[in-house]
């Protein structure tokens, strides 16, 4: 595949929305992109002719996706370490590399590094047995906990909040690497997003509040509203500060619980785009996925800066409607000033299908007009709405 301008090729590994989010900035640059998919009809396959179906934990596959491109990078953090280093070791350049991808893969790994950087954490501890949950227990204030798997969970899966050992009986029969965690008594979730090239050129975007539901993200809030100065840039340096120290290249997500005492503890890691960044596509000068582009292939990265006082984001979960894009003429004409992004994902209760950006000085305004939209695609509301009321 060659192209015009003879920009670098990009493998991504991964179909997924994310994926086909960053071919939306690769066309816009001009740059192709080489993508390993999990099937025909996922997401990112339905906008690339150079996509080669197949298995990511597969090694051959990868090393004949990732043959005379430039940079391999990622829509998801599954792909074995194993193979990562091995890409490597035979001259691809991987961004993020094997083993800051190894953070955000394995939660005990995270744990571990980020307790050794003295950077606040839930108090944690690897657990085996029963026993071993009790005796974490108490150790601290007792139960509940918070137990998770270390490698796999996501959107809430692999996560059980017990309180009892007992409880915990579902995570133990799993068979599978557990961690246990204090249960933050926490005000709300941040997000901490930069972007960090090849060559250590770092971006911050503002502080996020994220909103979740059933364990899902909900809504996100751009900037955090009513977050103190101090502690937004103590965020947004502690996720520069994980960057560097990492050496993670692309888009790093830190996921934060803000205390009821005023402080910010590190709960997830994410090396990719993030789904509390998806407010930059319309929110910000520069998107959270070009800014990717333009890290892992090195290049200068654009800025972070807000276009707007506020900017909300809302997720739009499958539901009862068979066809989305029935919902368009509704939400576009009640609000013209609203963004749309669907994701070419078949419906399936609760799974995530699109989100909706909408950004202006009137947060309580935007967080109406992005919840009705949203609820619009998923079937919840009726015909009865005022089909007069626009928004400019």
């Amino acid at each position: 595949m060659q192209s015009p301008i003879d920009s670098p090729v990009l493998a991504i590994i991964g179909g997924g929305q994310l994926a086909r989010m960053m071919e939306q900035s690769a066309v816009s640059l001009a740059v192709p992109v080489r993508l390993l998919a999990e099937g025909p009809e996922v997401s990112a396959a339905q906008v690339n002719p150079a996509t080669t179906v197949g298995d990511y934990r597969d090694l051959a596959t990868l090393r004949e996706v990732a043959a005379d491109c430039a940079v391999v990078t990622f829509d998801h953090e599954h792909v074995p370490p194993e193979h990562l280093r091995t890409l490597d070791a035979e001259g691809h350049a991987c961004r993020p590399g094997p083993h800051a991808l190894l953070f955000a893969q394995d939660k005990l790994e995270m744990r571990q590094v980020l307790t050794g950087l003295g950077i606040a954490c839930p108090r944690w501890a690897p657990v085996s047995t029963p026993a071993d949950l009790d005796a974490f227990a108490a150790d601290g204030e007792g139960y509940p906990l918070v137990v998770k798997t270390t490698r796999g969970g996501y959107d809430g899966k692999g996560v059980w909040v017990v309180r009892s050992a007992e409880e915990a009986h579902e995570a133990f029969a799993a068979g599978v690497a557990l961690i246990a965690e204090e249960l933050v008594a926490f005000r709300r979730e941040l997000s901490a997003l930069v972007a960090r090239s090849a060559s250590g050129q770092v971006a911050a975007y503002p502080v996020v509040e994220s909103r979740q539901e059933n364990g899902i993200c909900r809504e996100v809030i751009a900037p955090a509203p009513d977050l103190a100065p101090e502690l937004a840039a103590e965020a947004e340096m502690l996720a520069m500060k994980v960057a560097g120290e990492l050496d993670v290249v692309g888009i790093l997500a830190v996921e934060l619980f803000e205390t009821a005492d005023g402080r910010v503890l590190v709960n997830e890691l994410a090396m990719r785009p993030h789904n509390t960044g998806h407010w930059t596509m319309d929110g910000a000068r520069t998107s959270q996925f070009e800014n990717h582009l333009r890290a892992v292939l090195d290049l200068p990265l654009g800025s972070p800066q807000a276009r707007a006082p506020y900017t909300v984001m809302v997720n739009i979960l499958g539901g009862e409607v068979g066809r989305l894009y029935d919902a368009y003429p509704h939400v576009m004409a009640r609000d013209p000033g609203l963004k749309v992004h669907l994701y070419g994902k078949s419906v399936k209760p609760g799974r995530k299908v699109g989100h909706v950006n909408v950004y202006g000085d009137d947060l309580d305004d935007l967080l109406e007009r992005a919840r009705h939209a949203a609820a619009w695609f998923e079937g919840r509301l009726d015909d009865e709405i005022d089909e007069g009321a626009t928004h400019e």
